[in-house]
């Protein structure tokens, strides 16, 4: 195939050739979209509203919504426009741009995570310093490098990978996805890009290691508290957390976690929905749920007029 050293447009692949499956996956994508937007912004109004939320652990709890918020913007929209009318482009920049804050926003939320650990490990291990260590000040500051860092791995991941040499403009996904995208290149530049993917992997390790190391302190610490009660309400404020982690983890697994192959098929999409989609939509309800503060606040948000303890008892 000829060197195609400059092109305007990248060709996406359709969900489906036949109209009634394209419709399908349409509304679907629609109703996991409007689902993953209500949750995380409910998450982000009923923290702002509710002064009792305006601590350290809610603050990262709304960077994590917007950042799931910003992923699925980034892909799903120009996604759903296409199959509307039945088209499979997008445009260079609009390839370059998607790349980009995808990985931003996936890098912000894999880094706010492993701060959310840090902050359960300083309340529940080192109560009586929680308030000098995570004041409002150091909060702002680990957002700060988080976004800091965020933004030069993305610029330097999006550079990389276009400034190889593409053979070919069809893209074997619906968004414009850095390991597809490699596939297509014709040039040895893309081992470079390579190294840049094991090394956030290696990153991503490192972080999932500190979380995991972060658990184990604080499951030591709570068999120590006396009292069965204490025990459980420590437990409570870790638990949805240890959850959100678990379901990227395991999305990340589904997705990356079996060998490669050169050739495209159905479970591609499939994959690429779970890594996508699933963590930003289950978040805030596994937050809700599982969290008696945030379903008190969403509560009084939606002016429901029942007791959040009769509604969800048992939970």
């Amino acid at each position: 195939m000829n060197n195609i050293t400059s092109m305007s447009t990248f060709l996406l692949r359709e969900f489906s050739e036949l109209q009634e499956l394209r419709i399908l996956y349409l509304f679907l994508f629609l109703t996991l979209y409007l689902t993953t937007m209500i949750g995380n912004l409910l998450i982000i109004v009923a923290v702002a509203l509710d002064h009792h939320l305006h601590t350290p652990m809610y603050f990262f709890l709304t960077n994590l919504a917007m950042m799931d918020i910003g992923s699925v913007s980034v892909i799903i929209p120009k996604s759903l426009a296409n199959s509307m009318m039945k088209s499979r482009s997008i445009s260079y920049c609009g390839c370059v741009a998607q790349v980009f804050f995808y990985l931003f926003f996936a890098t912000s939320g894999v880094a706010i995570l492993t701060v959310m650990a840090h902050d359960r490990y300083v309340a529940i291990c080192n109560p009586l310093q929680y308030e000098r260590i995570m004041h409002k000040g150091a909060c702002l500051q680990m957002a700060a490098v988080v976004l800091i860092i965020s933004l030069l791995y993305s610029m330097l991941h999006t550079s990389s990978t276009f400034a190889n040499t593409f053979c070919s403009n069809a893209v074997n996904q619906f968004f414009c996805e850095i390991p597809t995208l490699l596939k297509l290149s014709c040039s040895d530049f893309y081992l470079g890009e390579v190294g840049l993917l094991l090394l956030g992997c290696i990153i991503g390790l490192g972080c999932f290691i500190y979380i995991t190391i972060t658990y184990l302190q604080i499951f030591s610490t709570v068999l120590r508290i006396p009292s069965l009660h204490g025990q459980k309400k420590a437990l409570s404020t870790c638990l949805p957390h240890l959850i959100v982690v678990s379901v990227f983890l395991l999305s990340a697994a589904f997705a990356y976690a079996r060998p490669p192959t050169e050739s495209s098929s159905e479970l591609d999409i499939a994959f690429a929905v779970i890594y996508t989609l699933i963590p930003p939509m289950l978040n805030p309800f596994i937050y809700s749920m599982r969290n008696k503060d945030i379903k008190t606040a969403l509560w009084k948000l939606l002016d429901v007029g029942h007791s959040p303890k009769t509604m969800f008892r048992g939970l």
